[in-house]
């Protein structure tokens, strides 16, 4: 039985949303930290929709930010790839 772990996000609105962590991970280089997440929707073709979000701690509270360059996108999309082959 796998054990799924949840956060909170807080929406624009400001209510909370509870989500699935996928996977976090940083990269050792940058020092970057990222999570995926999902909502558990799915798309017209059955799959899980993902979401990645860099995570910023330099606040009491953890908030996620963008992802700023084509280059951390590939990057991430690599990590994404081995999970998947992986999983």
């Amino acid at each position: 039985m796998e054990n799924k772990k949840f956060f909170s996000i807080k929406k624009e609105d400001g209510t909370l949303e509870e989500v699935e962590l996928v996977i976090s991970f940083e990269f050792n280089d940058t020092k970057k930290e990222y999570v995926v997440y999902t909502r558990n929707e799915k798309d017209d073709n059955g799959n899980t929709t993902l979401y990645v979000s860099s995570v910023d701690r330099s606040s009491d509270t953890p908030k996620l930010g963008s992802i700023d360059s084509d280059e951390e996108w590939s990057r991430i999309k690599d990590v994404l790839r081995e999970l998947a082959k992986n999983s």
